[in-house]
């Protein structure tokens, strides 16, 4: 049995089935990304759930583990070499998932780039572009005074759309007929963006026509939506 005392994270929130992968994260877009690959992999994983809201990942046991103190983080008790491997940042963690499962991300090496890319692009513009937009509109930025970020927030966000838009015409995934961590990497966002955050009419959301089916068929996948409720919010 894999043994995960060096881990300081373990003490806090043990594990137990330590012989499984270790998730330690909260449902937001950026925790869902592991959560549903995970899901989408079949992998044995074991789910913790992070409370943000209480600051548990500027606890040292957390930091520990991402001296970033953000979610989603992991510990493969059967890494590289049979070592437990520790990761965080989401986008990171799905590239090791698909290469430890070889799924959804395509072996031809050129196709891999191009996958690869759209996930950056997720992680570099979508992300911190859709999580500012939300915080103006929903939260504690909608009472500022001077609307400029919000403008700023809002048109970056409609100008990514419009990249999606323009990427899925004739593709029903962003990589056209295969299903990738380029997917699922996004799927969170554009759904936080519309739902939790309720900007689609900010965003004129309505008027687009193949990200909103592309972001439907997502949804629609079972391992999305087991992912989606993972890891589950204590009662």
């Amino acid at each position: 049995m894999a043994d995960l005392s060096d881990f300081p994270i373990a003490s806090r929130w043990p594990a137990q089935h330590p012989d499984r992968i270790q998730l330690y994260s909260t449902p937001t877009p950026n925790g869902v990304k592991v959560s549903i690959m995970l899901e989408e992999t079949g992998l044995p994983y074991e789910p913790h759930f992070i409370n943000i809201g209480q600051n548990e990942t500027w606890t040292p046991e957390f930091l520990s583990l991402n001296p970033n103190g953000k979610i989603p983080s992991i510990i493969d008790p059967d890494g590289p070499g049979g070592k437990p491997l520790p990761l965080f940042e989401s986008g990171a963690i799905l590239l090791y998932l698909a290469e430890k499962t070889g799924k959804f991300l395509p072996s031809d090496p050129a196709r891999r780039y191009e996958t690869i890319q759209w996930v950056f692009f997720q992680m570099a513009s979508v992300g911190p572009m859709f999580g500012q937009l939300g915080f103006f509109h929903k939260f504690a930025g909608r009472e500022i005074e001077d609307k400029r970020p919000l403008e700023r927030y809002r048109n970056e966000s409609k100008r990514l759309l419009g990249v999606l838009e323009t990427r899925l015409e004739g593709r029903d995934w962003i990589m056209g007929d295969d299903y990738t961590i380029a997917d699922i990497s996004l799927l969170g966002w554009v759904r936080n963006l519309v739902g939790f955050y309720g900007a689609g009419e900010l965003v004129e959301f309505d008027s687009l026509i193949r990200v909103p089916a592309w972001l439907e068929r997502g949804l629609a996948r079972p391992a999305v939506q087991r992912g989606l409720e993972i890891p589950k919010r204590p009662e």
